[in-house]
């Protein structure tokens, strides 16, 4: 197989269970139509799409797609790698399921699926800032929200990303304590 696509793949992993192909993100419809259609493949089942921030690399994400094939009893796996800005074709007109998953990818990591039909967030609000699954997303978020009682409302407030002076005090509350005891003894 590898042989009759060289231009869509530029690497290959085989192990034990799954072959891993890496491909250009300008190629990843035609390999996917190629693997669902073709007689020698029928990968036809969408497993699940994911994605993985890399940020040291170039191109820091990479998409992951893991396709069953009933027919053979085989799985595969194909990768591939985007910068912040580079999208990714979608692949929901292939594969019906592709819709969720790169809704998923789009909400946690931002990368952009062109030609998706409904590409909005899934798991977090709609006013949402930021990608959470992104390495350089703060984990305590841009934004704190609550229920005000006084309001009797929901309300979002900026968290202050800054951190003041702390002095750290290493003496041990315990130590003072036996020390003062000792001196009463005396």
């Amino acid at each position: 197989m590898i042989a009759t696509l060289p231009k869509w793949i530029h690497q290959f992993q085989k192990s034990k269970h799954e072959n891993i192909f890496y491909t250009n993100p300008d190629y990843l419809f035609q390999l996917l139509w190629f693997l669902k259609y073709h007689t020698n493949t029928r990968f036809q089942v969408l497993i699940d799409i994911c994605g993985v921030d890399y940020p040291s690399r170039k191109q820091r994400f990479e998409v992951v797609y893991n396709l069953l094939s009933i027919q053979y009893n085989s799985r595969i796996r194909i990768q591939t790698s985007v910068d912040e800005i580079t999208p990714i074709c979608s692949a929901v007109n292939i594969f019906a399921s592709a819709g969720w998953w790169e809704r998923e990818v789009w909400d946690m990591f931002g990368v952009y699926f062109s030609n998706h039909p409904d590409l909005r967030r899934i798991l977090t609000d709609y006013g949402f800032e930021g990608h959470p699954l992104r390495k350089d997303f703060p984990l305590s978020g841009y934004v704190e929200v609550r229920y005000d009682d006084s309001e009797k409302r929901v309300v979002s407030e900026p968290i202050e990303m800054t951190q003041e002076f702390r002095y750290f005090d290493f003496a041990s509350p315990w130590e003072q304590s036996s020390r003062s005891d000792k001196s009463r003894k005396k």
